[in-house]
């Protein structure tokens, strides 16, 4: 699933390429994609509209337009924003397909069909129509601080791992960037997140932000399914110390790494440089 580096990488290629475009047209191609409002009345209420601002919280894109509605997207398991030209040869995973006044189109691409679309009026919020972004924690490349966290993990009994991908807790942070900050924080992902020292958690803080900007530099990860607005796919799972490292040598210490299940994730890490 795209975490925060690659729907900022998305983002930031949308803004790029659309800021000031009006859009002409809309087709859905699979209803299911649409979560607000009907697949039939979103064909209708976006024509016309020309895109002004794009912001990012947590993992959800939030497109603005000039007349203060606006597009919100998830892109889920394997959804994509992609820019493309008419001439270029369309995806058989197009789900629904924008057409530009100037002959771009904006395809929302999603082979499993998990990603959802939002059409918010200009009347509206977009956290009135997703109440999911009503509960998000504090944006970790800005907002987050270690004082948060000290009083928001005093009492919680999970793992570290576990407390970072709770998306009410800190928005935007994934499974792959989590194993990275916890090996590079020296912490063990079964760590109880209570057990931690301020020392640590400053810690913490300073690598969630290294490591998230470090893979929006990269480009994000591309595991699976992710590919940027300009349809390319992202570098830092070739740079990544811990994830999908599984029996292979520790870059510092060289022990092998090893994976064990959490809340139904993997985590990686080094039992050497991350013990319990």
């Amino acid at each position: 699933m795209p975490e925060l580096p690659e729907v900022e990488c998305v983002l930031r290629g949308l803004e790029k390429s659309l800021a000031g475009e009006r859009i002409e047209s809309v087709k859905v191609l699979r209803e299911q994609s649409i979560a607000c409002p009907s697949a039939k009345s979103f064909a209708k209420l976006v024509p016309g509209r020309v895109f002004s601002d794009f912001v990012r919280r947590g993992k959800y894109l939030l497109m603005s337009f000039d007349d203060g509605s606006g597009l919100a997207c998830h892109l889920r398991m394997s959804g994509a924003l992609v820019v493309k030209t008419k001439e270029e040869e369309k995806d058989k995973h197009l789900r629904v397909l924008f057409k530009m006044q100037s002959g771009k189109e904006l395809h929302f691409e999603d082979m499993r069909v998990f990603g959802r679309l939002w059409f918010v009026k200009s009347s509206t919020k977009f956290q009135e129509v997703i109440p999911a972004l009503n509960k998000m924690g504090p944006e970790p490349l800005t907002d987050l601080t270690h004082n948060y966290l000290q009083e928001k993990l005093a009492t919680r009994s999970q793992s570290i791992k576990a407390a970072l991908l709770d998306q009410e807790l800190i928005a935007g942070i994934g499974n792959i960037y989590a194993d990275e900050v916890l090996f590079l924080t020296g912490v063990h992902p079964q760590t109880r997140a209570s057990d931690l020292s301020t020392a640590k958690l400053k810690k913490l803080v300073e690598n969630i932000r290294f490591v998230l900007e470090q893979a929006i530099v990269a480009g994000g990860s591309s595991i699976r399914d992710y590919k940027d607005s300009f349809g390319v796919n992202g570098n830092y799972q070739n740079e990544a110390l811990v994830y999908g490292r599984v029996g292979l040598s520790c870059t510092k210490c060289e022990r092998k790494i090893e994976r064990v299940k959490l809340a139904g994730r993997s985590a990686h890490f080094c039992p050497r440089c991350q013990r319990r």
